[in-house]
């Protein structure tokens, strides 16, 4: 493989895993309210296991995998995976809203972190939002499978991947410490209830346009 042609593969996947990592999605409003409630590490847990995530199905699809996960059936079954999970957070959100302002009502103090805010849980959310989204298989499929890709042979596959998941990575980095600037700024039971309140309605968006999609 030429340099140049090496160089400009490696471009295209950093550029491509900027690109599609930025948009607002359920990842990066779980990594906001994180970062904004519990700090950098919690919040680049989720970052993390969302670009393991991705690396596996970036292995997948370039050991030819992604054929077999391509199917209809596959995709239908993925769907409801990643509503399922969408909605189940919509409901851990909204709950905790609810108790995150019953206490200010009542002036008390928050809870402590729970288990499922640590960074391990947050790796392990990250790693299952990814790997459910039917998105993250038709994204690889024509990320590996691009003309360019394919015909410069296994080795600009594996480079435009770690390209990819770089660009993903130095975004997670960035939105992560850009939040956590903004965390002094933000304390307190009425914010916690706020910021879950909007993360689990969102979460709650997404779980219902996943239910359209599927309904069409």
């Amino acid at each position: 493989m030429a340099e140049a042609s090496l160089a400009s593969l490696a471009l295209y996947g950093l550029l491509l895993g900027w690109s599609v990592a930025w948009p607002p999605g359920p990842i990066n409003a779980e990594i906001v309210r994180r970062g904004l409630a519990r700090g950098f590490w919690p919040a680049y847990g989720v970052g993390l296991g969302a670009s393991t995530g991705d690396a596996a199905w970036a292995v997948a699809v370039g050991l030819g995998a992604g054929t077999l996960v391509a199917s209809d059936d596959a995709r239908s079954a993925l769907s409801v995976l990643s509503t399922l999970l969408l909605l189940l957070l919509a409901v851990i959100y909204l709950r905790g809203a609810w108790r995150a302002l019953a206490a200010w009502r009542r002036r008390a103090a928050v809870d402590a972190p729970r288990r499922f805010e640590g960074g391990g849980a947050g790796y392990l959310l990250g790693l299952g939002l990814a790997l459910s989204s039917p998105w993250n298989i038709a994204f690889w499929l024509a990320v590996i499978g691009r003309a360019q890709t394919l015909q410069a042979g296994a080795a600009a596959s594996l480079v435009v991947a770690g390209a990819v998941l770089a660009g993903t990575n130095l975004w997670v980095l960035l939105l992560c410490a850009a939040v956590v600037l903004l965390r002094l700024r933000f304390a307190g039971a009425a914010w916690e209830g706020v910021a879950k309140g909007a993360t689990g309605l969102l979460m709650l968006a997404f779980a219902v346009d996943g239910l359209r999609r599927l309904a069409g």
